[in-house]
């Protein structure tokens, strides 16, 4: 990006920039540059997915590593599509960004690029983010500042890396079979954020132009279904099961996830064959189900077991997810653990 206050940031050029402030960076490795796309990422879109993990997945072999540099604001969703378009990856593939442009004096860009690369070199082999010298599980991240430099947070799963004054990084995914491409996408899919207030007529009037849906619940995956109140949700979850529209819950809250057994309301999605989406982030839910109507739309119970087994670490499995007021479950928990 160049400009700023009192102009508006727009996109810039990259590699004269790069090689300008950032000389160090060649010395690390033997870089070979490339430009994708050189835009806003808030104009990032589906169709620009399937076109980069594509042309990842046809570079990937020839090289030790990839850095993709990236706006910050749909950083996450990107390398949670990545994540699930680029299986079993031959090399790291690390997403960085900055708050700050890289021309500025005060940027953080020139360490994250150089943490980036040095995570390329030696991190885990999946999709990950770098940034603010640590490594974060590409589909466990979130954006969770504007004006600060630690702008990321992994609230549901351990950072891979730490780049100090060393470089230490753990083992991350194991490869699972050969390194392959789903680049398909289905983009019909919209992504519901319940508040109080919140009037069901609206999203019931959505259900015929979309394919599938994803809830952002409260806590463990609550929403109001109280009739007499008169905005209950449980119309909507009835009406999108007669229409073949899938729904994913997940939570608001950062840590945890949702478990739709422990209240009312979450029983009765689950009896109305909505699935829990665990501690999956509302933007790696987003993704995934994407992928998962492009690739199982014609099997509910297929596109049930892609969305709730894990893919590409997005999700934790065999552990509970449910709020800290519940001893008795945390206990039983504890001892299914113990017993696995």
């Amino acid at each position: 990006m160049a400009g700023g206050r009192p102009s508006a940031l727009r996109p810039a050029a990259f590699f004269k920039t790069l090689k300008a402030r950032v000389p160090e960076l060649f010395e690390l490795a033997d870089i070979e540059l490339e430009l994708f796309s050189n835009l806003d990422s808030s104009e990032m879109q589906p169709e620009l997915w399937s076109r980069m993990a594509a042309h990842l997945h046809a570079r990937l072999p020839h090289f030790d590593g990839a850095v993709v540099t990236h706006g910050t604001d749909t950083l996450a969703y990107t390398a949670s599509a990545l994540s699930f378009m680029l299986r079993n990856p031959p090399c790291p593939v690390v997403l960085t960004g900055s708050q700050r442009p890289l021309g500025k004096i005060r940027s953080d860009a020139r360490l994250n690029l150089i943490d980036a690369v040095m995570s390329a070199l030696q991190g885990p082999r999946e999709v990950t983010i770098c940034f603010d010298s640590h490594l974060y599980r590409g589909n466990r991240a979130r954006k969770v500042k504007v004006a600060e430099y630690d702008a990321f947070d992994s609230p549901n799963f351990p950072v891979l890396g730490t780049l100090g004054v060393d470089a230490t990084f753990e083992p991350g995914l194991k490869s699972r079979g050969a390194f392959r491409l789903f680049e398909r996408l289905d983009p019909r899919v919209f992504l519901l954020k319940v508040y109080p207030g919140l009037d069901p007529s609206l999203p019931l009037q959505l259900l015929p132009h979309v394919r599938g849906l994803v809830l952002e619940a409260y806590g463990a995956g609550n929403f109001p279904i109280d009739p007499e109140l008169g905005r209950s949700l449980r119309p909507l979850f009835l009406q999108a099961r007669e229409r073949g529209v899938p729904v994913v819950v997940v939570s608001q809250a950062h840590r945890n996830g949702v478990d739709l057994s422990l209240y009312e309301s979450g029983a009765a999605a689950l009896e109305a064959g909505a699935m829990g989406g665990a501690d999956m982030t509302p933007s790696a839910a987003l993704v995934k189900l994407m992928q998962g109507l492009a690739y199982h739309s014609g099997s509910e119970q297929g596109l049930g077991r892609y969305i709730q087994a894990p893919v590409a670490g997005e999700l934790t499995v065999g552990r509970p997810t449910v709020a800290p007021e519940a001893p008795n479950r945390r206990r039983a928990a504890r001892r299914s653990r113990g017993e696995s």
